[in-house]
């Protein structure tokens, strides 16, 4: 049981990759856009530009792991 819960949480194509990393664009976006009601100036934007950026970051090891399973599923 608790490895077809586990199942349920685990990203296998990058299809699913990209829909986890719109999710998270989505929540940064709105997490920046709050920032910058808070901190009208620099520092809002510059704290909407770090929430974005980390989506970025994010996203690339997600893609990245993605293709690192399906080589060893390959090769292995």
């Amino acid at each position: 049981m608790k490895d077809k819960l586990a199942r349920l949480f685990t990203i296998r194509t990058k299809f699913e990759v990209f829909l986890v990393i719109y999710a998270l664009a989505l929540g940064a976006v709105e997490r920046g856009r709050v920032y910058l009601e808070i901190y009208p100036n620099f520092g809002g934007k510059l704290l909407f530009v770090a929430c974005t950026l980390v989506v970025f970051v994010a996203g690339g090891k997600l893609i990245d792991a993605v293709d690192a399973d399906r080589e060893r599923e390959r090769d292995g």
